[in-house]
């Protein structure tokens, strides 16, 4: 996560943020805020030449995979300004269950949001409507939609302390799990879950 928002953030013009649910159209320009993000927040921490143009094209053929296969079990929302993506927003179900029977069956996959948007409230509105949370800026989700009561778990870098303010102001701890990706070695992961 790339932080959406933090206290004393420089907030861009007053261009309103429309939250949306993604769709296959989108792939190619999620997948582009997805890089730019990542750039954003992880450029110091990733191996030198981390992003190439095969990383770019993977994000695509990632996008494009996720979005050509509909699941009523995952919600995918996009923030939009100005008809520009400028945040995503994923969750769906657990891929990782912890050894205790009350584990989250939902996890929160992604938010990212581009760093010119941090302090408008677009990575707690994408949270907020990706998890059914709040109502959001989306009329087109309608009352209810994809309403989530139940526990959900993410995993957040550790080495992200804005992302970790974000997620702990809206009810995530950590439960002490922790994963390094091979590919990230400077990365550590660290699972935070909100009951």
């Amino acid at each position: 996560m790339s932080g959406p928002e933090a206290p004393g953030s420089a907030a861009p013009g007053p261009s309103r943020v429309v939250i949306r649910r993604a769709c296959p159209e989108d792939a190619d320009r999620i997948a582009a805020v997805h890089v730019a993000t990542w750039k954003e927040t992880y450029r110091d921490l990733l191996p030198e030449g981390f992003f190439t143009e095969g990383h770019s094209r993977q994000r695509r053929e990632m996008w494009a995979q996720i979005l050509g296969e509909s699941r009523n079990e995952w919600s995918i929302r996009l923030a939009e300004s100005d008809g520009e993506i400028i945040g995503f927003a994923m969750a769906g179900p657990a891929q990782e269950q912890a050894q205790s029977a009350a584990s989250p069956a939902r996890s929160l996959y992604m938010v990212y949001v581009l760093r010119s948007h941090h302090g408008t409230g677009a990575g707690q509105t994408l949270l907020d409507a990706t998890l059914g949370t709040g109502s959001g800026s989306d009329s087109e989700l309608g009352p209810g939609s994809d309403s989530v009561t139940e526990p959900v778990d993410l995993w957040v870098a550790k080495q992200n302390p804005r992302a970790i303010a974000f997620y702990l102001r809206n009810g995530f701890r950590f439960d002490g799990a922790e994963k390094r990706d091979p590919g990230a070695p400077a990365i550590t992961d660290a699972r935070m879950v909100r009951p």
